[in-house]
């Protein structure tokens, strides 16, 4: 066979006990050559005579990190012939593996994930390594466990731990997976194959059980009780992903094997998983799959949902043109200072001394400096409580930050990330002080979330080492770092900043300088569109609702209490200074700021807050809505007051995917993936639906486009389409067409 395919390879000892080695760098996963060449393989093992016993395992101390996901695409559009419904749960696992006259056992190290676990509990025992992950995460891609894992893990770990395992994508260690059955014993990596062949000889010889996992029942919960876990489950998916079908598709599969028997199971998964491969939801969620690995030269791992993946995939590269493609190996960071303690400077700084950076985080007193201090401390316990950190370890944690009011201890730092309030002059004199306290070599990095870098850093001489290291709020927990890069940032400059992105476990994309950079650029209309509405008579709730209906972690008007009156004036600003033509300026915010509304801060916003911060409206905003009504000079639009679900979800998002276009046009990105990556992970778009442009794309260039233009007609210069999206149109031409690299900003 041809080396360069995945494969699998036979090898048998004195002792009768054939390994057979599952062999697709880098996590061995399951392409059709693999899945073949295990049939194969297997079936020459059960022929031979000399052969006893079985053990299945991985190359390189990697079981099996599940299917190819490449071959979804291939599938869905028709490059590539799908095999035959139950190819792998019948033929291979089910009539082959498990019904074979031959014992086997699985021996897992590193990954047994999606097709991987599968073919493991195909097997009649497992023996894994203490450290070794194991889980299904197929509903993170929009399908279900499509190798018999739907019937195969109730019978192991039971129906409400399965159930919870596949719908929360959550994978168990080694030690744990012991604890619930999934697997037979936990030995040391050096130990593992040993103790493989031992099992499998002694479950030939009588001496340990020989067990079929699909005809397993005494972990099975008795029939009344399963069907009451089978109904909350379905409520809980309800609620909690009203967007959703799969994971209910997947509840439904489990109780058919449940109630009629395994194979019944197995036919029901076959046949769903086919369906649910042709779905919008699983095409959306392979797009950002693949968008999410393609950002930056990073480790990533077989989908965003399984961190645990991240150490263990080869580094991906993306078109960074001039950084990534000169060879540069990134300096070490040892030493990080960051200037403000808020809550974004306390958030940065909890990520870097969870990742083991030494930090110090400067104030302007002792007071702002001892808060900073606590929210970090707060961020820590946080942790502690989830029991995803021990006290001992918050402390030790802890001591890797020191506080400070002067530069002295700058001397020595590697990095600086400036975190203050959105005041210009103010962090033009913070880089120009940095220039003098801090050594030469040091990168200097800022925050802002709007003010153009060039502006920030035109007093200083040191522009080359000027850098945005834009994190997202709250910073320890939003996986996106927006790295933006002036026309004078060193590439190894941005080298280091990628290098320390992944080190703090965030996914890191590099766009251009402009205000707003990429994320807040393509957003700024986000709230813009819902202020025109609710001066022309939308209610405000009613657009929450509607685009929490959509999929969003909020809408825009819980989104602004949420970060604050004042950050919202001042971002918001800054886009009607830059961009005059094209922003809505209503004086609604400021009204209510006026009056001591701030947002959540302050208990009141565009809702109330109570003292757990459950929110919930207030009528009295609609007297701040009709003041500034009248100083905008409209007036209600009935048509406006009858909007439909889908209507203010386009009437939001479409200025906002008009935007996105600008920034593409601009080169403040080199690939609409990129810019697909950030909203789902930097905005919270759902990534179900693959992206803002790949939404948008789903829709289409020319509906979105006429129904801008229609707006535009009515309600003004804010929703006109820009002239790459009526170029699109025009063309009948998605909009996620790539940016040529010469011509971008980056």
């Amino acid at each position: 066979m041809n080396s360069s395919k995945g494969r699998t390879t036979l090898e048998v000892g004195t002792d009768g006990v054939a390994i057979i080695t599952i062999i697709n760098p880098p996590v061995n996963s399951l392409s059709f050559d693999v899945l073949n060449s295990l049939k194969e393989t297997y079936e020459q093992a059960v022929r031979r005579d000399d052969i006893k016993a079985i053990v299945v395992t991985g190359a390189k101390g990697k079981f099996s990190g599940g299917f190819d996901i490449s071959a979804f695409g291939k599938i869905q559009n028709g490059t590539v012939q799908a095999p035959k419904p139950g190819f792998v749960s019948f033929e291979i696992l089910c009539d082959l593996v498990a019904a074979s006259k031959k014992p086997s056992v699985a021996a897992i190290d590193g990954l047994a994930l999606g097709g991987g676990l599968e073919v493991a509990m195909g097997c009649h025992a497992r023996i894994s390594t203490p450290n070794a992950q194991l889980g299904l995460p197929e509903l993170q891609l929009g399908v279900l466990p499509g190798f018999g894992g739907t019937q195969a893990l109730p019978r192991l770990v039971g129906i409400a731990k399965a159930l919870e395992m596949m719908l929360t994508s959550k994978p168990v260690k080694g030690e744990e997976a012991l604890r619930l059955g999934l697997v037979d014993a936990v030995v040391s990596p050096n130990e593992l194959l040993n103790t493989a062949r031992r099992w499998a000889l002694d479950i030939l010889e009588g001496k340990k059980p020989w067990v079929i996992t699909y005809y397993k029942t005494d972990k099975l919960e008795p029939l009344g009780e399963a069907k009451e876990m089978f109904k909350f489950a379905r409520a809980q998916t309800r609620r909690q992903a009203p967007n959703l079908k799969h994971p209910l598709v997947c509840i439904d599969v489990v109780e058919e094997g449940i109630v009629s028997g395994a194979r019944n199971g197995l036919w029901k998964e076959a046949e769903a998983f086919q369906g649910l491969l042709h779905s919008d939801t699983c095409k959306s969620l392979v797009h950002f799959f693949f968008a999410q690995r393609g950002t930056t030269k990073v480790e990533y791992s077989y989908g965003f949902f399984i961190r645990i993946l991240t150490r263990v995939l080869e580094e991906t590269r993306s078109l960074v043109p001039g950084v990534t493609d000169l060879g540069l190996k990134p300096r070490q960071i040892k030493k990080v200072a960051i200037l403000g303690g808020g809550l974004m400077g306390s958030g940065i700084a909890t990520a870097l001394i969870l990742s083991n950076y030494s930090v110090v985080l400067k104030e302007v007193n002792d007071k702002f400096l001892q808060g900073g201090i606590s929210r970090v401390r707060a961020n820590l316990q946080s942790r502690v409580k989830k029991g995803q950190m021990s006290q001992d370890k918050l402390e030790k944690t802890l001591s890797l930050l020191k506080g400070a009011l002067d530069y002295d201890s700058f001397k020595d730092v590697d990095m600086v990330i400036e975190a203050v309030i959105e005041n210009v002059s103010l962090k033009q004199q913070i880089f120009s002080d940095l220039e003098k306290f801090c050594p030469p070599h040091c990168i200097l990095a800022s925050n802002t979330s709007t003010i153009d870098l060039n502006l920030i850093g035109e007093k200083t001489r040191s522009q080359d080492r000027i850098i945005g290291a834009h994190f997202f709020s709250p910073a320890h927990i939003m996986p996106l770092l927006e790295i933006v890069r002036t026309q004078k940032t060193s590439p190894q400059v941005i080298i280091d900043l990628l290098d320390v992105g992944k080190k703090i476990r965030k996914t890191p994309v590099v766009v251009g300088n402009c205000t707003g950079f990429a994320v807040n650029r393509m957003f700024f209309p986000y709230t813009q569109a819902g202020l025109l509405l609710v001066e022309r008579g939308t209610d405000v709730y009613q657009i929450d609702r509607a685009i929490t209906k959509f999929g969003m972690p909020m809408g825009p008007f819980r989104l602004c209490d949420l970060v604050g009156f004042g950050v919202a004036i001042a971002t918001g600003g800054q886009f009607v200074l830059n961009f005059p033509e094209r922003t809505y300026k209503s004086m609604l915010i400021p009204l209510m700021q006026d009056d001591k509304r701030a947002g959540e801060t302050t208990r009141r916003g565009f809702y109330v807050y109570d003292e757990k911060r459950k929110a919930k409206p207030d009528p009295e905003i609609q007297k701040y809505i009709e003041k500034a009504r009248e100083m905008s000079g409209v007036s209600i639009d009935p048509k406006l007051t009858k909007l439909s679900d889908k209507d203010i979800t386009e009437m939001i998002f479409f200025p906002v995917v008009n935007e996105a276009c600008r920034v593409l046009a601009e080169g403040i990105a080199v690939k609409a993936a990129d810019l697909d990556v950030s909203a789902v992970m930097g905005m919270g778009f759902p990534p179900y639906r693959g992206g803002l442009l790949f939404w948008a794309d789903s829709l289409g260039s020319k509906y979105i486009c006429s129904r801008l233009e229609e707006w535009s007609k009515s309600y003004g210069g804010f929703f006109k389409p820009c002239s790459y999206l009526a170029d699109r149109a025009a063309k009948g031409a998605p909009l996620s067409l790539t940016m040529d690299p010469a011509k971008a900003r980056l």
